[in-house]
């Protein structure tokens, strides 16, 4: 994707102290004469930044400001290693919050809209942006947080919520406890606003069928600012990027080459005015790819597809690389199966043994042994695995409040 000049002239205002301010990049950068950077072909020679890279700086090595400029901070859960900590200015925060209006704006919400926020608060970005642009906008926020999921549902229906925002998980789950409580015309809730992991097309159509709403996606993480730095719209066709405030690349992620619009690869995003903890060319892991030309919607903000993966979701079986999408795509295609499953990988004799739950409609014997035998025959003929089915009722594989785990790799 060609560099609009504003990107060009912020990211140059950018490298042209970052050195000085940041001592994240002043070591990341050594050797580095940021003079010579004048063009989208030399800022592409740069280093990437990695996760790796900003555990490293735990806990406020990445921060490019004085301590008495930060207002706050943010951090990774940390599940996977050392926890990633995001100081912020106030000037961040209003960024965020303008760029989480933005978001409602777009999916056609207002002032007189009741928003359901569901995400978790405290370290975690999710739940205060959504609030921070729900305030901006003049809307209603209503801060649930994630849990309890009875007083969810009464909340939701004494206060008349038009928005939920939460995980896909949680969406599915309150989808199907609303469908089991048969309240559903006792609610108001018109739209979905749905981020934090990927969803297939079968859950997405899942929850919208049982909540009666028109689902949009959401994008961020807590290294960018947070979720809000994207959303996509009534067209469905990919995310809108505010690439004001950020510079969306997609690269190859084993040679680091940028790659063509249209193509999917890696994405790659530098901010453009944040003051806390500036990033320049941060490999997200998330794999998506540039939409080009204009949207019918009349934005003409950077687009990036649905979320394809990511690069550390990769898991091999077999000798075979596969992806959670790949899976999703294979319940799809199976008439009978439904959006949730799990993987269970073990080895044993020798031998990988990949073991696939799905939940299906159907409790007939019969009708299941025909399904599995269908999901064998998709799976090996798409993916070229042999796998074990196990078919199971609607809403027997577990839910999750936050994000659902859905592969369980017990070789290692």
């Amino acid at each position: 994707m060609k560099m609009k000049p504003f990107q060009l002239d912020a990211i140059l205002k950018e490298l042209t102290t970052i050195q000085e301010r940041s001592p994240f990049y002043a070591k990341k950068f050594a050797g580095i004469d940021m003079s010579t950077i004048r063009t989208q072909e030399d800022f592409e020679k740069l280093p990437f930044s990695e996760k790796a890279d900003l555990r490293e700086a735990y806990p406020l090595g990445i921060q490019a400001v004085p301590d008495e400029e930060v207002v706050r901070i943010h951090s990774s859960s940390g599940t996977t290693g050392t926890p990633v900590i995001i100081p912020y200015t106030q000037k961040d925060v209003d960024d965020w919050t303008e760029m989480f209006a933005r978001c409602y704006r777009a999916i056609g919400c207002t002032s007189k809209d009741r928003i359901h926020i569901t995400p978790g608060y405290g370290l975690w970005t999710a739940g205060i942006g959504f609030q921070l642009g729900a305030e901006r906008m003049g809307a209603m926020a209503i801060p649930m947080g994630p849990g309890n999921t009875e007083k969810q549902l009464r909340m939701m229906e004494d206060l008349q919520s038009t928005v939920l925002c939460a995980t896909s998980s949680y969406a599915l789950l309150l989808a199907e406890r609303i469908a089991q409580e048969g309240i559903r015309d006792k609610l108001a809730l018109t739209k979905g606003l749905i981020g934090s992991e990927r969803w297939g097309k079968k859950m997405r159509e899942r929850i919208a069928d049982e909540l009666g709403v028109k689902l949009y996606d959401i994008y961020g993480l807590t290294e960018i600012y947070g979720p809000g730095v994207g959303v996509s719209c009534d067209y469905d066709c990919g995310i809108h990027v505010w690439d004001d405030y950020v510079y969306v690349e997609v690269v190859d992620s084993k040679t680091g080459k940028n790659l063509p619009d249209g193509e999917v690869g890696e994405l790659v995003i530098t901010t453009l005015v944040k003051e806390g903890a500036p990033l320049i060319r941060y490999r997200t892991h998330d794999l998506s790819s540039i939409i080009p030309g204009e949207c019918q919607c009349g934005c003409e903000h950077t687009r990036i597809s649905q979320l394809v993966g990511r690069t550390d979701d990769m898991f091999k079986v077999k000798g075979v690389n596969m992806f959670p999408a790949q899976v999703e795509e294979v319940c799809a295609a199976v008439d009978g199966v439904s959006s949730e499953y799990q993987v269970m990988i073990d080895h044993l004799a020798g031998k990988d043994i990949m073991t696939v739950y799905f939940e299906c409609d159907s409790d007939d014997p019969l009708v299941r042994r025909d399904i599995e035998a269908t999901m064998v025959e998709t799976f090996k003929n798409r993916i070229g695995v042999t796998i074990v089915p196990k078919a199971v009722g609607i809403g027997d594989l577990p839910r999750s409040e936050k994000k659902s785990t859905r592969i369980y790799d017990n070789r290692y």
